[in-house]
């Protein structure tokens, strides 16, 4: 094993990851027939979003603009999981999150949920910043502007105080 790159152990290791997450999807679906699985997975981006919100708080630097540092926080999060991400036109209280590429879409598309992929990830963000500003006492915002789901040419996000 030791002569595997380790970019490759963890190009390897991202798809063990989501194959795990539609695994579980897939149990779910098996094992509890009567549950709407939208609910399940809606509850598990809850629960992510949570966790992350809490870990960007160990982070943040609250005498600068949050927008920008929610921002790239999260870019840099989805670039450590293999996505294309970005931050435009970060101001004072503003920035977008651009996903140029996200090999989740991909796995949805495999999986035939596309229907899950766009408001999971919206779940995902609205508990990020939820918990960041249940912290704080802050009010960052955000919507979904374009989404590779729905056919954009991205998943472009505009996060705001």
């Amino acid at each position: 094993m030791s002569d595997v790159p380790p970019t490759k152990k963890f190009e390897v290791l991202a798809e063990i990851t989501r194959a795990s997450h539609f695994a579980w999807h897939a149990a779910v679906r098996k094992v509890c027939p009567s549950v709407d699985p939208m609910q399940v997975t809606l509850e598990m981006w809850r629960i992510t979003g949570k966790q992350t919100g809490d870990a960007y708080l160990r982070k943040l630097d609250r005498k600068l603009p949050l927008a920008p540092q929610v921002a790239a926080s999260i870019c840099w999060s989805s670039a450590c999981m293999g996505e294309d991400a970005v931050v435009e036109g970060p101001a004072e209280r503003e920035a977008f999150v651009v996903h140029r590429a996200c090999p989740w879409q991909r796995w949805h598309q495999n999986n035939g949920l596309v229907h899950e992929d766009r408001p999971g990830c919206d779940e995902w963000f609205r508990a990020t910043l939820e918990t960041v500003n249940a912290a704080l006492g802050t009010s960052l915002r955000f919507e979904t502007l374009e989404s590779l789901p729905e056919g954009g040419s991205s998943c472009r996000r505009r996060i705001w105080e």
